[in-house]
């Protein structure tokens, strides 16, 4: 029997050509995330280097790597002012690409993310009764009354829609359904509260829920930072699973997967993520909703791979969005909450005008 010039390279590497096949893939994709994280390295770089008073990408480098060499000026203005808005952008973008990812895989939805769902909507409930009332759901110091109220309202959310969804005779786009309802409601009452708030307050509301880093401290990134560092091993933990549940339910039941014990700690676990992140910077539209997919579009399903893919992608999305806010119009930074939804819309459009085109 005649052997091909491949077979027979195969036969003398060991190496079947499926095998060959899969380790390339695996190579590719390793690939993708190297240069994802060296992108979000030079975006992050970047954004260091903008403000009032700009620097240099080399004094950026000189002034990360060996901060002796740098004037006093440089360092603090790097160190102190400008390293936790930046770092706060890669954890809350890396936090909320993160809980869209699990949350469009639990639900066998792309629609499905934090914004959507209304979480983020009933975080920004929840800091609108501090910031116009001064309504405390959770005693706490001042400083932190509008994060934890938002926390508190977005994981009230979420319960809510899982109790709902524990129904009889719910389905996975019900539970959707449930969450625009959300957003709804949420809406309502955020304009209700402005109608009855002073002028003063109806600002600070509208301010925060436009989104913004500005207000990022090393307290607050470190809190964010150590949420997103728990939830994701515990999340890779799962990883087997969850490539299953994307073969719906009763296929993944068959491969000894119990999807709703799975489905309850995976939305426990997402909606920690969206809280912390929504609650120290405000409303994120579409980070959760974007992220997802584009690591989806590089690195498929697989969730060794789209899962660090999911938070390098939303990582990036919002630092660059954050270097967009300081550029658009020179001296002024733009809510990054506006620059996210103007790139998201269109994106979210395009999701539901080719929603019967797609594989969910």
């Amino acid at each position: 029997m005649d052997v091909s010039t491949t077979d027979q390279v195969t036969a003398v590497n060991g190496v079947s050509p499926g095998q060959g096949f899969y380790r390339a893939l695996v190579v590719k994709r390793q690939l993708i995330l190297a240069m994802l994280t060296l992108a979000l390295f030079l975006s992050l770089c970047i954004d260091l280097a903008l403000g009032p008073a700009r620097f240099s990408l080399d004094e950026v480098l000189a002034g990360l790597l060996t901060p002796d060499a740098v004037s006093q000026q440089v360092r603090v203005v790097l160190w102190e002012i400008r390293m936790p808005v930046a770092l706060m952008a890669l954890v809350v973008g890396a936090s909320l690409s993160v809980a869209g990812a699990q949350m469009q895989t639990i639900l066998s939805n792309p629609l499905a993310s934090p914004f959507t769902l209304g979480i983020s909507a009933g975080a920004s409930f929840g800091a609108a009764l501090a910031l116009a009332f001064g309504v405390v759901l959770i005693p706490a110091a001042i400083e932190y009354v509008v994060p934890i109220n938002a926390f508190a309202m977005a994981m009230l959310t979420a319960f809510l829609i899982h109790a709902l969804s524990l129904r009889r005779g719910v389905t996975i786009e019900t539970i959707v359904l449930l969450g625009i309802a959300m957003v709804f409601i949420f809406n309502s009452l955020m304009a209700l509260i402005q109608f009855f708030a002073s002028q003063q307050a109806v600002a600070a509301v509208v301010f925060w829920t436009m989104g913004s880093l500005t207000k990022a401290t090393w307290p607050k990134l470190w809190i964010a930072l150590g949420v997103l560092a728990a939830v994701l091993p515990l999340l890779a933990r799962h990883g087997w699973a969850l490539t299953a549940m994307r073969l719906g339910d009763d296929k993944a039941e068959s491969l000894g997967v119990k999807p709703r014990a799975l489905r309850l700690e995976v939305l426990v676990l997402v909606s920690l993520l969206a809280a912390i992140a929504v609650s120290f910077v405000g409303t994120i539209g579409f980070i959760g909703l974007v992220g997802p997919h584009i690591a989806r579009l590089l690195l498929g399903e697989d969730q060794r791979f789209f899962l660090p893919g999911s938070a390098l992608c939303g990582a990036l999305i919002l630092s660059v969005g954050s270097v967009l806010s300081k550029v658009i119009i020179p001296g002024t930074v733009i809510p990054i909450g506006i620059i996210t939804s103007l790139v998201g819309i269109p994106f979210f459009l395009f999701l539901v005008l080719n929603r019967k085109k797609a594989s969910w």
